[in-house]
């Protein structure tokens, strides 16, 4: 192996600063075509940026599209979403996951209509005060709406600068070297343009496996691919073991076909969501699941559970059924929704899964 490729030794300095009309220039050739970007030369959207940049936390552009195409058909303008009800937003976005998102977007919308009259503030600063906008999103918001000097450094930002200077300092530790080193690449103009070919770069070229250095405007100048082992950057710390919660579900379903359900918590793990009554999840399960029953019934176990995996926590539900006469009333804080309505309400995707078992 030769000598560079051994991660105790320090990787060879690169040979000059990369230049970010490289780049710009890649990015002008190969750029992606997105239902979000506007055409080269064309003011971007505001609100279409922040729409999309709200979905695309933690989420795939393939993912992200039919979301964004459905919210921007019903909501076309942020006065539009900042009217709508907090459960028409949770309601439609269903299945995208990371539901603080969603009551994020609300907040934000309503604000902007509030506090700046529906217009997006083009300043960082402004951007950060405003509910569910954090760094990034401000970052992206100002420099791809605005073309303010700002860079949003994102997993795909993260990628590129690792390899670019072979930062031996593993993630998430790292951030801040990297959004420092982030700010010495940006250009004189063109912001936006940057900071979407980055993210382009990372997405297509620079990717987790087997980037196609060979292809990448930068690979002279990248420290990484000096090494002759660029896939070994970013370094990341090792993960916590991901805990197991479990718990019992009640589904509680009445001869019409209708099931019971309630909503959850307005803050919490899918605040304000829809969801079969269920016992608390917890490490080990809870005691005495029976308690937690929303109401007298014959309940019977079923044969299988439902697992979902969270981001901090895989979940195990134990699935208790009940078959009720068509005239049961629902308990307090219950509501009895039939299947043809089941996609009118909040239901996340371990939700979904679950009513699966409702025939």
């Amino acid at each position: 192996m030769p000598a560079a490729a051994n991660p105790a030794v320090a990787a060879p300095p690169r040979k000059s600063i990369p230049d970010p009309t490289a780049l710009l220039g890649w990015y002008d050739r190969h750029r992606r075509r997105l239902p979000w970007r506007a055409e080269l030369g064309r003011r971007q959207d505001p609100y279409r940026v922040f729409l999309s940049e709200i979905m695309l936390q933690q989420t795939t552009v393939v993912t992200v599209q039919p979301y964004y195409a459905a919210f921007l058909k019903r909501w076309p303008d942020v006065e539009a979403l900042a009217a709508a009800s907090l459960e028409e937003v949770l309601s439609a976005w269903a299945g995208l996951g990371y539901y603080a998102r969603a009551r994020n977007l609300h907040a934000c919308a309503k604000a902007v209509v509030a506090r700046h009259g529906g217009r997006f503030p083009a300043d960082e600063a402004a951007l950060l005060d405003l509910p569910g906008i954090g760094p990034y999103t401000a970052a992206a918001i100002a420099s791809i709406a605005f073309d303010r000097r700002a860079a949003p450094v994102d997993g795909n930002w993260e990628r590129v600068l690792a390899r670019l200077f072979a930062v031996e300092e593993p993630l998430p530790k790292a951030r801040g070297k990297l959004r420092a080193l982030a700010l010495t690449l940006l250009p004189d103009d063109r912001y936006g343009d940057f900071a979407q070919a980055m993210m382009d770069l990372g997405a297509t070229i620079c990717t987790p496996r087997k980037p196609a250095c060979a292809l990448c405007p930068w690979r002279l100048d990248c420290a990484g691919h000096a090494t002759g082992e660029p896939e070994r950057y970013p370094l990341k710390a090792a993960k916590a073991a991901r805990p197991t919660r479990r718990g019992v579900a009640f589904l509680a379903v009445r001869a019409d076909g209708a099931v019971l359900v309630r909503s959850r918590p307005a803050s919490g793990l899918l605040g304000g969501m829809s969801e079969v009554p269920s016992t608390p999840w917890e490490e080990g399960g809870a005691a005495s699941p029976a308690s937690h029953a929303p109401l007298t019934a014959q309940w019977r176990a079923l044969n299988a559970p439902v697992t979902h995996v969270f981001s901090h926590f895989a979940l195990q539900l134990d699935v208790w059924r009940a078959d009720l006469p068509g005239a049961t009333k629902a308990p307090a804080g219950h509501r009895w929704v039939r299947p043809e309505g089941f996609d009118t309400e909040a239901f996340p995707s371990v939700m979904r899964k679950l009513l699966k078992y409702a025939g």
